[in-house]
């Protein structure tokens, strides 16, 4: 009996994943993971963009334009590759997050006795990747409604059915659609264009090399962020369809325009 109840929470657990998961339109894949030590080192990036083609995703470079349909950053998942502590073994598992840095899946941990660093991060990453391929991904074309994280970022169905429903009674709920409407159009053209990736806290802006410009902190507006540029503290603001990075220099207060694809 308590295998029977087993089996039937781990299938309700996957579904719930996979009904998340599907609400999204594509994934932005880093060029780099804080493991690594340079872009596509081992060829991370490229497998993983190519793993998430087979599973059924549709996938794009942080520093790669994408098509104007995939523009709403809030329609997008954002993955990150997460690397394990542990002696004599690699261990590497995949998350899945919305655009304000919730986890929104997590894979199984995916491991190598390798002692190559290569063959090992590679093997590693393609069997978390069967976890992946296992919610057999489809865009729903649904409307998507925050979720809760519990543990290392799983989503947990009950929660989220307690959940829904309190977060559209405080209010919280048209937030993405604010964001949507007052996030700038980012002019693609422009040579100095930032893209932006989600962290724990915020996002940061790279540029094409791709190098870390600015580090950008969440406030309760989402047309605002606490922002840090070369050690100088201000705060992102959007302006007549415009990013300015305001801060004080000699009690003066400078605003520099920054053109920025979230």
């Amino acid at each position: 009996m308590k295998i029977k109840l087993l089996l039937v929470a781990l299938f309700i657990s996957v579904i719930g994943f996979s009904q998340s998961v599907n609400d999204y339109k594509a994934v932005i894949v880093p060029l780099k993971y804080d493991f690594l030590k340079s872009d596509n080192q081992y060829r991370l990036a490229t497998i993983t963009k190519s793993n998430l083609k087979k599973a059924g995703f549709e996938a794009f470079y942080a520093n790669e334009e994408i098509p104007a349909e995939y523009s709403d950053r809030c329609q997008l998942l954002y993955i990150d590759v997460k690397k394990d502590n542990a002696f004599l073994v690699t261990k590497l598992f995949i998350e899945l997050k919305d655009c304000y840095g919730k986890v929104v899946f997590t894979s199984e941990v995916g491991k190598s006795k390798e002692k190559e660093f290569e063959t090992a991060y590679i093997e590693c990453l393609n069997a978390a990747f069967v976890s992946v391929n296992a919610l057999h991904y489809k865009y729903s074309g649904k409307a998507i409604i925050p979720t809760a994280n519990t543990g290392r970022g799983a989503m947990n169905p009950a929660a989220v059915a307690v959940m829904v429903p309190t977060v559209t009674a405080a209010v919280a709920t048209p937030a993405p659609t604010v964001a949507a409407v007052s996030t700038p159009v980012a002019d693609t053209s422009d040579p100095n264009l930032l893209y932006a990736q989600p962290t724990e806290t915020g996002f940061q802006l790279i540029d094409k090399t791709p190098k870390v410009v600015m580090k950008l902190l969440k406030t309760s507006r989402p047309d605002s962020f606490i922002a840090i540029k070369d050690g100088v503290q201000g705060s992102l603001n959007a302006k007549d369809n415009q990013w300015f990075f305001e801060y004080y220099q000699n009690d003066k207060l400078v605003s520099e325009k920054i053109s920025v694809k979230f």
